[in-house]
């Protein structure tokens, strides 16, 4: 437990886990408690978390609006990657972290507190998140981990302790709420409790931001997206902030069924996990940008492109948001964007993103090369002769070793 601390900013949400922390933090270190609740479009009403601190004697409170700093500064990037962690998850919750605990350090720095505080439980990935990303961003801080540190260890003692502080709690928090819920502009993810058992289907409650495929529309919804170096910058024509942009994907995915997962999946900590994850906008998003990228990427920039994603997805699950190699990915993968810019056509159906075309001022598709038609010369096909042979070789002389007794 750390000693002397006099002022700390707490990740607040106003909801039963962080009313109790905060109150701990005052009545177990005997230090003025900063909140801090960061709007990053999880669509909840953040003003109650306001009245909530004050309720509790906190005097410096900060509830910010991050929403386009969210998309702009930390999605973006991530999609310029194509990134998929475990060659499924988009990473929703993951890459919301490490902004949380940026400007949860930038305000300790304002203040002039000498301890930040999280709620995220000792059994998850997000405590590596935000602690990797305070110390990248403050070697020098000290980090409280209340769920590592106090002997609450049961819902009960939790909801003992909220009624002798005279913590309120709502009427639905009494009982046991059936899976847990965490969402932001990019996805929301469920899991715990009835979803703890992966050989169950969830229950269609569980889906925050998604009709089902089946109730969908039965005629598809054509939409086209335009990208300027990488980002999406409009829709149907129409330009639109990062923010903005990404919301309206939402609804179009909504709407359409798109975006669901259901993912066993390996966290950091050790352990597996079952969530059941919705990322609409970002489901369209993804397609509409590798095919982007399939008409203006060089073939051997493209692959390399690929073959890094894992490890850069992996880096951003495991929290290492602000590493040295994460940057160094990152300034690979942002000028490899520099030509990726034009419109692509997508249908949207019944839980499919399908493609239509795409087009772009930076084309290296050559219809004079593929085509089956005369190409005027375009490309002569007797070349392809020798490039054969020149990559047959090795073969050629390892079949013959194997002939003669060796190892092929």
């Amino acid at each position: 437990m750390a000693k002397d601390v006099k002022k700390v900013v707490l990740a607040y949400s106003g909801g039963l886990d962080t009313s109790v922390i905060l109150r701990w933090l005052q009545t177990t270190y005997g230090c003025e408690v900063v909140t801090f609740t960061a709007d990053l479009g999880q669509g909840e009403e953040l003003e109650p978390a306001r009245r909530k601190a004050e309720m509790f004697g906190v005097k410096q409170i900060f509830v910010d609006d991050l929403r386009d700093t969210f998309v702009r500064d930390f999605v973006f990037p991530m999609f310029r990657a194509n990134t998929l962690y475990e060659g499924q998850y988009l990473l929703g919750t993951s890459i919301a972290r490490p902004l949380i605990a940026q400007r949860q350090i930038e305000i300790a720095e304002e203040v002039g507190a000498d301890a930040v505080a999280h709620g995220a439980t000792g059994k998850g990935n997000d405590q590596v998140r935000f602690e990797l990303s305070y110390y990248a961003l403050k070697p020098d801080v000290t980090v409280i981990a209340p769920w590592r540190e106090w002997d609450l260890t049961s819902r009960t003692k939790l909801l003992a302790f909220a009624e002798e502080h005279q913590i309120p709690i709502a009427k639905d928090k009494r009982g046991e709420a059936p899976f847990s819920v965490d969402a932001n502009l990019l996805h929301s993810s469920s899991e715990g409790k009835i979803l703890e058992d992966p050989a169950l289907p969830p229950d269609e409650i569980v889906f925050q931001r998604t009709i089902s495929p089946e109730s969908a529309p039965d005629v598809a919804t054509e939409i086209a997206i335009d990208f300027v170096g990488g980002d999406p910058v409009a829709i149907n024509g129409e330009a639109l902030g990062p923010a903005a942009l990404l919301a309206k994907l939402n609804e179009l995915g909504r709407a359409n069924g798109i975006g669901r997962l259901d993912l066993v999946e390996n966290r950091f900590v050790g352990m597996k996990s079952r969530g059941i994850y919705e990322t609409p906008g970002g489901t369209i998003l993804l397609a509409a940008h590798r095919n982007m990228e399939s008409i203006t990427l060089d073939r051997e920039a493209g692959h390399l492109k690929d073959s890094l994603m894992p490890r850069y997805a992996e880096l951003i699950y495991n929290g290492f948001w602000f590493s040295p190699e994460r940057r160094m990915l990152q300034a690979l993968i942002d000028t490899s964007q520099n030509s990726v810019t034009g419109r692509v056509r997508l249908k949207l159906y019944k839980g499919n993103v399908i493609v239509t075309g795409r087009e772009s001022p930076h084309s290296l598709y050559d219809t004079r090369v593929v085509t089956f038609e005369e190409d005027g010369g375009a490309y002569d096909q007797v070349d392809a002769q020798g490039f054969i042979k020149l990559n047959a070789l090795r073969l050629r002389l390892g079949a013959a070793v194997g002939r003669k007794g060796g190892t092929p």
